[in-house]
Order: structure tokens, then sequence, then C-alpha cells
């Protein structure tokens, strides 16, 4: 555990390092895991009205949002948003914003979200199919006004923790995102993982991971690595959640069983290099203590050896086991 803090990394208990040592499915949450969570718009298009006046009621509903998909619509609008038209708000979880904008003078019920926020409105998408990314639809009622297609980019260290996982024989690699599932897998493409799910709401990622979980090896543990606070439920189900500690809420932090306090995904390759050396040294202290007890009691009892290896073998075993147990905290990458 100790040497695991010196490379950033906390673990909430000796079982967790064990349980990292036998690790065999790895999952990922895609946004803020994977990718950097930095959202920039990309592209606006409307339907209805120009593109100014869409990011403007974008801006508009998701003015009191601090999700970064929110900030990124905010940044792009760039002006000062005039919140005497901005009544009523709700957030519908795993869907969207509902929210009162007053338009043209007259108070309006404008829907902003992904694709089941305009199916449950009976809102008729029509968006060109070239457009790739995270994408906010905006209906006005069941009027489909437009879309604004937002995107992140892979964090740099992604492909070498990937590599390093493959290389440690972590068998599966899972992606699983609240993204239409080809932006899942465009991204999965680019980074070299194979099994990837979108369209997933909170409840339908524990649903994945359950299903996962049944599928591991036997003797072999799961791994869910997340950051935001709908990951939280996921990160308790999972045989051992992992956390980014600096952009990570609070809700997954404390639900994580690993927090990763430089939010380097990288680390949790060296999670498991130190989980298995110490594993390593657990079962050598193992062996020794049990042989040397053994050797002993069989000695004693031909006479050949009197209390002095009895006194070895007790008090002598465990400082020899304490001192080659000191050996895991020498970690170098």
């Amino acid at each position: 555990l100790g040497a695991a803090s010196r490379q950033g990394i906390l673990m909430k208990g000796s079982n967790y390092l064990e349980a990292m040592g036998s690790l065999d499915t790895a999952v990922f949450d895609k946004t803020g895991t994977l990718t950097t969570g930095r959202f920039e718009v990309t592209d606006v298009a409307p339907v209805h009205g120009s593109r100014e006046e869409l990011l403007e009621l974008a801006a508009l509903g998701e003015y009191h949002s601090n999700h970064p998909i929110a900030l990124s619509v905010k940044n792009a609008y760039g002006k000062e948003v005039d919140t005497s038209r901005i009544g009523d708000v709700e957030e519908i979880s795993g869907h969207g914003i509902h929210a009162q904008i007053q338009i043209d003078g007259a108070w309006k019920d404008l829907y902003i979200g992904n694709q089941k926020l305009m199916d449950s409105q009976n809102v008729k998408v029509d968006t060109p199919a070239a457009v790739l990314g995270t994408t906010l639809y905006l209906a006005e009622k069941s009027t489909y006004l437009g879309c604004i297609v937002i995107s992140d980019s892979v964090r740099p260290d992604v492909p070498a923790m990937l590599a390093g996982l493959k290389k440690q024989g972590v068998g599966k690699l899972v992606m699983l995102t609240g993204d239409k599932e080809e932006v899942g897998k465009k991204v999965a493409e680019s980074i070299g993982i194979t099994h990837v799910y979108g369209n997933l709401l909170p409840g339908d990622k524990v649903a994945k991971v359950e299903q996962l979980l049944k599928e591991k090896p036997e003797g072999k543990t799961l791994a869910f690595v997340g950051d935001g606070i709908n990951d939280a439920p996921v990160l308790a189900r999972a045989d051992v959640g992992i956390a980014m500690g600096g952009i990570g809420s609070d809700a997954a932090v404390e639900a994580a069983d690993v927090v990763i306090m430089d939010d380097e995904p990288s680390k949790i390759v060296d999670a498991i290099c130190i989980a298995r050396k110490t594993v390593g040294i657990v079962k050598q202290n193992i062996i020794f203590a049990i042989a040397v007890k053994i050797a002993v009691l069989i000695l004693v009892a031909l006479g050949v050896v009197g209390m002095w290896a009895a006194v070895f073998g007790d008090v002598g075993v465990s400082v020899l086991a304490i001192l080659n147990a000191i050996r895991a905290l020498d970690y170098k990458k």
C-alpha cells in the first residue's frame, strides 16, 4: 500500500491490492477516463434558424449546468447569457434537460439532450449521417431545431496503459459509454479496444458489468474505471472500482476501491505490477515460514537441536519475513 501511494495510487485495503493482482477484465467509461473530458463544439447543424440562434438556445438551457458538455456549449456561445429568459429547468437523468425558455417574447418548452430524450418527446431527428461526436439535440416541444456536435480528445497516456494491460495478461478490454455506439467505436478503434457498448444509461452500465462478471474466468477479477457521479453504482458493483481522483466526482471517489490521484490511467498498470509483486512476496514468506517451522519440529523431535532453534523458528522467521516484505516498497517503473 505504501509503494502504491508513492506512485499516486490510493488503495482502500489489502483485499483490493490482492484483487488487482488477478485482474483479467478491465472495463472503462469513455468520457473523462479514456478521453480528457475537455469538450469543444465541433459542429452546429440548425434545422430552423441560424447557427448562432441554436447555440444561444443551448446556452440558455444549459446555463445552470456544470457538466463538461454544458460548459463547452457556453464557451462556444461566448456571450453574456440573458438569465431573464430562463424559467424553470428540469434535469432528466440520463437523457438531458427540459427548460422553460423565452423565445420571441413567449415562454417555450425547450428540450436539450440525447436521442433517447428526443424519442421520449416523439421528436423526429433529421441529422446528416456524417455527423459524428457527442451530439446534443434541441427541440421546441415536438419540433426539431437542430443539433450541436461536441467532441473531446483521447488522454495521451491511454495507448501506453492499454499496451501495459495486455502485457500484464489482462485478456478483455471493454468500453462503456452513454454516447452513440458509432462514436464509441470510433474512439475505441483509435486506441485498440475491441469491445464497445454505447447508448448506455447508468443502469445499463450496471447490467452490462453484471453480464461481464458472469463471463469472466473463475478466480479472476473485473475492474471498472470511471470518474463521473453516474459511474458510482458501477464502481461499487465491480470486483475493483477504480476512480480518477482529480477530475472524478466525490461520489465516484467514495464508491471506488482504488483512486488514481493524478488522473493518469497508466497508473493502473503500476497498480497491477505492485499487487503481483506483493502477492509474490506474501507467498514466499508463507512457504518459508511453514518450511522452517516444520524443519524445526522434526529436528527437535529427533533431539538434534534445542531451544535456540525453537526461538529462531518463531521470532527469527518473523524478522526475516518482515525484512523480505520491505522489498515491496522498492517499486520502480
